[in-house]
């Protein structure tokens, strides 16, 4: 039963590579791809999960029935389709999961599941024979596709202004470094919302020699196995990192792409939305002349304000700022902003200090 095998939340990372359902692409690719699922897709992924959730709290209450388990097939075949419909998760083989998720979903199948469940709560050893496996299997998908919603809105809750600040920086590897340390300290306080410490529990690694997509000799690849999305997607990205790549947004299309030669790009290579002519985003993009990217997210002041906003933001998520501080701080950057803006001797000459996060605090509240 493939799909119920840890295949679908396994990730073989080689250098600065990684490899997904048979496919082979730079590292942070899968995550940074993520980054652009539109939150009305996830909406509607969460009315199509309703009956995974029911059967995963009979689960839990040791209550699951068999007519529990036929409308989960039919909720796992419309997530697949609408997933497919929006190009969501672009490296899914669909026509093979939308093949076998009908043939995984019998009665007998969900028959086994059923009493794998009560002799698992009765801590049974029969409960993990081969006779009952494609049962426990059953019951490994429901679980997966359930928690796809909440994984999507948990990641992108905890990874999009961490994007931002990656995409406003100087975008060098001590940058990526530096942004990472203000998002993410190295000890944690366990007690903050889950998003500010990032926590990658419940996974496995193994090292393996294995021939990897694309590739004719064997490899020894860092192989780890995930128990959510929400974990992968991060993990990649944090991978990515590693080796220099990291999001960027696209000022044409607004969407997310992996930079790993990050200085030197601006634009995706996607089409750009509206244009007559079929151009890329790249070709727009350089046909701009300077005067229209003067106020872009990558001007040099405006760079310095968006690292201020998103330090302030990080700050009060710690609760080491309050939020009544916290507004008279980001009034005082916005007007400094376009003061420099309008002076160019204010802007080459004091503003980078008094953009400073001890400079502003101090004057917020003298």
């Amino acid at each position: 039963m493939k799909i119920a095998e840890p295949n679908l939340l396994t990730l073989d990372y080689w250098r600065d590579e990684v490899s997904y359902q048979g496919i082979t692409l730079p590292s942070g690719t899968i995550g940074c791809a993520a980054l652009n699922i539109p939150d009305d897709v996830i909406d509607r992924l969460k009315q199509i999960s309703l009956p995974l959730l029911a059967a995963v709290e009979a689960v839990n209450k040791l209550q699951l029935k068999p007519e529990l388990l036929a409308p989960c097939r039919d909720s796992i075949l419309q997530m697949l389709e609408l997933l497919q419909k929006e190009n969501t998760f672009p490296l899914l083989d669909y026509s093979y999961y939308l093949k076998r998720i009908p043939e995984i979903f019998t009665e007998e199948n969900m028959k086994k599941a059923e009493a794998y469940m009560k002799l698992a709560a009765m801590n049974l050893p029969a409960a993990m024979t081969n006779q009952l496996k494609s049962g426990l299997g059953l019951t490994k998908v429901i679980a997966i596709c359930a928690q796809l919603p909440d994984s999507l809105v948990m990641f992108k809750q905890g990874l999009l202004p961490f994007a931002q600040a990656l995409h406003e920086s100087d975008r060098a590897p001590e940058d990526y470094a530096a942004v990472f340390g203000e998002f993410f300290p190295e000890s944690p306080e366990f007690s903050l919302p889950e998003p500010s410490w990032m926590s990658l529990v419940n996974l496995s690694v193994q090292y393996l020699s294995t021939i990897l997509p694309g590739k004719d000799d064997p490899q020894i690849v860092k192989r780890i196995h995930y128990v959510s999305f929400v974990g992968m997607l991060r993990s990649d990205i944090f991978e990515g990192l590693c080796f220099g790549h990291a999001p960027r947004k696209c000022p044409i299309c607004g969407r997310w792409f992996l930079t790993t030669d990050a200085r030197h790009t601006k634009y995706c290579g996607g089409f750009a939305p509206g244009d007559p002519k079929g151009r890329t985003c790249r070709q727009l993009g350089n046909l701009q002349g300077r005067e229209k990217r003067e106020l872009a997210d990558d001007h040099p002041l405006k760079v310095i304000y968006n690292r201020r906003m998103n330090t302030i933001q990080v700050y009060m998520r710690r609760g080491t700022l309050d939020e009544a501080t916290a507004e008279k701080m980001k009034r005082l950057a916005k007007n400094k902003l376009e003061h420099a803006i309008s002076d160019a001797a204010y802007a080459n000459g004091s503003y980078a200090d008094e953009m400073e996060q001890d400079a502003l605090l101090a004057e917020a509240t003298s």
